[in-house]
């Protein structure tokens, strides 16, 4: 039985005309006579080659050789051929074309920033296009000294630094296949992911900035190093200036090697279809899925949700008229998450700046983030629920002594918003004139199912629509639309930016996406769409929890929770109950300070109570000092069971917080 829908609320944001006439969505649909959002997405559900064909073009995606045909379903929707005989390597779209490499013409000036970078540190860096494109060519020239080229998988273990994007570019350009790792991960789990690709190199750092300490990596990458049989070569960068060991004959500088290489390199004709990237994503066991990405694929999709949702602007995109400097987008992120090259590819298909931080948003004070936005003019901010949390208990000080007036939106993924601290950033932070786009899709999808955008008003924590191209639908058990009914989220047409499958596990892929429904991608989460057409994501479908045959989604009740003064943030997990079937455990971290005592205790149980009803209340609510969440601030709820359980933990490589789960363990 699917249940009734009570999550939503009013219309808060609602954009202007001014909004509406310079976003990069209008500037399409003009292109193509279309006259509303509706008739948008129903051409372009519909008719998925037409769609996949203009956005290539929007976006000036150019080709070596053209392709024939844009899509070829002949061997079904799960495993389409797009760009059919095309040619093309994405670094070209990315970097040589704007420099004028095949075209004769730079169709950015001479000092257009690519890349912004500020350490924790508070060292900055700044990479001009040219600028990126000379680097980029002497570390493509660095990798094929080592006799690195076309196919070979090479990771990336680093902190986000300019590096780290030119070490990204560097192995595209040269045909290879990139290996995002997070920056915070152990051996085991970089040694798992390199293997599964027989990863031939490294690229890794002596280490990184965190809190004002220097936190070591190279030891990480040498334990690793020596179980991946493949493995030939490990490129350095030098960023903390830590004493490391440096293995003769593996082990490279990165100054040393790359210094000498020249700065011109051609760019590997590859075919649009071939492997460009493997990410790796953690699983309820213990064995990572590494989707795999191709060059017409993950860049074009993330370029796509960034020029429509975002409206980021740069000369990629019909702006003819638009004079004004080329956008600053900032995603908070780590390489290892999508959100990491999502970020690179998508800024630099559009001819934007992107700006990287390596270090912790909130040291050496909660106003950091906000010193960031006016120093480097940041016009798009990605943020996390998690973060907007944390920073709420110390006051609106930390941002008010901030010129924030660059900014034009706020973004967010990663996990479902609760309305308090949304309605804190909309209404506090952003003054009521700033969008909140939330983003939900995953590493699977190269981007969004759903995102805002600026032509559709908002409510808090809600999704304007599906993105463009996107054919999503909410459906109950039995397959079918719902709507103001809590479903699963479900896709029922092939888009780009779609995984080619999981590496060297066909079968895996399409047990976990395909297996339900004929012909129907279903993703995981449950979702619901109101009665004025907005979505909202309510968690991952194994997060989901069934208390006497009612389905409930943790974040609902989690935001009852944090509405409490003293509560920072809460997780919500069932756990098995001989009658009801599931019972509800509530999770909460309170505020620095906060007396952890039953009478609190008892104040949280009644607000469930009085917002849930008496059959929903919790049979327990535990104080902890922390969630056990990803790099990206993603809480991972299945590990919380786990933990409480004292079931098999799984796949924990991605926590950047694996103490909280021990205490977990501990705290029944």
């Amino acid at each position: 039985m699917t249940e009734q829908f009570t999550f939503g609320g009013e219309v808060v944001w609602k954009p202007t005309p001014e909004h509406i006439e310079q976003a990069n969505l209008t500037t399409f649909m003009r292109l193509h006579g279309i006259q509303g959002f509706d008739e948008l997405m129903r051409r372009s559900t519909t008719d998925v080659a037409w769609f996949t064909d203009a956005v290539f073009k929007f976006l000036d995606i150019q080709f070596y050789e053209p392709y024939t045909n844009i899509v070829d379903l002949s061997n079904g929707i799960q495993f389409p051929k797009w760009c059919v005989d095309g040619k093309m390597n994405i670094v070209h779209n990315c970097v040589d074309k704007w420099v004028g490499v095949g075209t004769g013409l730079a169709p950015v000036q001479p000092d257009q920033k690519a890349v912004v970078f500020e350490g924790e540190e508070g060292i900055t860096k700044t990479l001009t296009y040219e600028e990126l494109y000379k680097e980029v060519n002497k570390a493509a020239n660095a990798l094929r000294s080592l006799a690195l080229g076309k196919g070979d998988a090479i990771g990336i273990f680093m902190p986000m630094t300019p590096e780290i994007v030119i070490a990204l570019l560097a192995i595209a350009k040269i045909g290879g296949i990139i290996l995002p790792l997070f920056s915070g991960y152990g051996a085991g789990a970089i040694v798992s992911r390199m293997v599964d690709a027989d990863a031939k190199a490294l690229f890794a750092t002596d280490g990184a900035f965190r809190r004002g300490k220097a936190v070591e990596m190279k030891s990480i990458a040498d334990e690793a190093a020596e179980q991946i049989p493949t493995l030939k070569h490990m490129i350095v960068l030098k960023r903390t200036g830590q004493d490391v060991n440096m293995k003769p004959g593996r082990d490279h500088w990165w100054s040393l090697l790359t210094a000498p290489q020249p700065d011109s390199a051609p760019t590997e004709i590859t075919s649009a279809e071939d492997p460009l990237m493997i990410i790796y994503t953690s699983g309820t066991t213990g064995r990572p899925k590494g989707a795999l990405h191709t060059h017409c694929g993950f860049p074009v999709k993330a370029a796509q949700d960034m020029a429509f949702g975002t409206d980021v602007h740069g000369p990629s995109v019909a702006q003819v008229s638009d004079l004004r400097n080329n956008d600053v987008i900032y995603w908070m992120t780590d390489m290892g998450w999508m959100m990491g090259p999502w970020q690179v590819f998508g800024s630099l298909l559009l001819g934007a700046t992107m700006f990287i931080y390596d270090g912790a948003p909130d040291f050496p004070s909660s106003s950091r983030l906000w010193e960031l936005v006016e120093k480097h003019k940041i016009n798009q901010l990605g943020v996390s629920p998690t973060l907007i949390r944390s920073l709420i208990p110390h006051g609106d000080e930390h941002f008010k002594k901030h010129d924030l007036s660059s900014l034009k939106c706020f973004a967010s993924t990663g996990e479902p918003w609760n309305p308090d601290p949304w309605m804190w950033l909309f209404e506090k932070v952003g003054g009521e004139r700033i969008p909140i786009i939330n983003y939900s899709g995953g590493t699977e999808i190269s981007g969004g199912i759903v995102m805002g955008n600026p032509l559709l008003p908002l409510k808090p924590c809600a999704f304007s629509a599906a993105c463009p191209g996107i054919a999503a639908d909410v459906v109950d058990e039995n397959g079918k639309s719902v709507r103001n009914a809590v479903g699963e989220l479900v896709i029922k047409a092939p888009w780009i930016g779609m995984t080619r499958g999981f590496w060297k596990d066909k079968q895996r892929y399409l047990d976990t996406y395909w297996s339900r429904w004929e012909n129907v991608w279903v993703h995981g989460d449950f979702a619901a769409i109101d009665n004025d057409g907005l979505w909202y994501i309510l968690g991952r479908a194994d997060d989901t929890i069934k208390i006497a045959g009612k389905r409930l989604g943790p974040a609902e009740v989690e935001s009852i929770l944090v509405r409490h003064g003293d509560i920072v943030e809460a997780a919500a997990i069932g756990v098995p109950h001989d009658v009801k079937g599931s019972e509800l455990i509530l999770f909460a971290v309170t505020r620095p300070g906060v007396v952890r005592s039953d009478a609190l205790r008892r104040q949280l149980h009644e607000m469930v109570v009085a917002e849930m009803g008496k059959p929903l209340a919790p049979k327990s609510i535990l104080f902890v000092s922390d969630l056990p969440k990803t790099r990206n601030a993603k809480v991972m709820r299945r590990m919380i069971r786990a933990a409480y359980l004292g079931l098999e933990l799984g796949d924990t490589s991605s926590l950047v917080n694996p103490q909280a789960v021990d205490e977990i363990k501990k705290v029944k």
